[in-house]
């Protein structure tokens, strides 16, 4: 029985970043008129704004956005002959998918913060934030050594050992971290907390890389 064969995922990565690119700047150009001249910029850890300008600044996430897809498509070119994305190349395109979609969820709900005074933008987006390391986190384990993507701190990057154990480290710490600050979104805890469990995803695994490096170091284990 033939099998239908499927799209490269690079390709599936640029439909889909073009449709969200084309929603939220269409979103943000409908909505466009009907915006106060200043609208929210930043919100504080008390969900307050804190920070404010015109509103033009709605389509910054767009260019942010235009700018993001088009690095997705350009650094694995760039990647030097040992550091290649190719053998985690699914894994790339699906963590691009993952971003592009994450950053149109921050414009549509900034978006939504600027048309309607009094909506908790702030506890949305960190919500949505969650969702991202909940996603990428489940496959940071399948990345490879490189220079765009993952935990990338001299331990890792000279060490093929200490790459996989801390990416393999770092999948449990960015889940955990995200479902936290999806459950602290909902649930309308500190957002300290949710900020907390988003940094200790990331932050955590940069120590345990240093941590295991110096461990197989001693032992005498680290390759020439």
């Amino acid at each position: 029985m033939n099998k239908t064969p499927t799209k490269p995922m690079w390709k599936r990565f640029l439909l889909l970043y073009l449709a969200v690119l084309l929603l939220t700047f269409n979103l943000a150009l409908a909505v466009y008129e009907d915006l106060p001249s200043l609208i929210p910029l930043h919100w504080n850890a008390s969900g307050e704004p804190d920070r404010w300008g015109g509103r033009a600044m709605v389509f910054l996430h767009s260019a942010v956005m235009l700018a993001v897809g088009a690095l997705w498509m350009v650094l694995p070119k760039l990647s030097p002959a040992r550091f290649k994305v190719d053998e985690f190349e699914a894994t790339w395109w699906y963590v691009g998918m993952v971003t592009v979609s994450c950053l149109g969820y921050l414009q549509c709900m900034h978006l939504w913060g600027a048309w309607h005074p009094g909506f908790d933008a702030d506890r949305a987006m960190l919500g949505g934030i969650g969702g991202f390391y909940v996603l990428a986190g489940n496959v940071t384990g399948k990345l490879r050594r490189n220079f765009w993507l993952g935990v990338r701190t001299p331990w890792t990057l000279s060490n093929d050992r200490v790459w996989y154990a801390t990416h393999r480290f770092a999948a449990k710490t960015m889940v955990a971290g995200g479902v936290l600050a999806l459950v602290v979104a909902l649930a309308g805890w500190s957002r300290w907390l949710a900020l907390a469990a988003l940094a200790g995803g990331v932050l955590v695994p940069v120590v345990f890389s240093l941590v295991y490096y110096k461990r197989l170091e001693r032992a005498g284990m680290l390759e020439a």
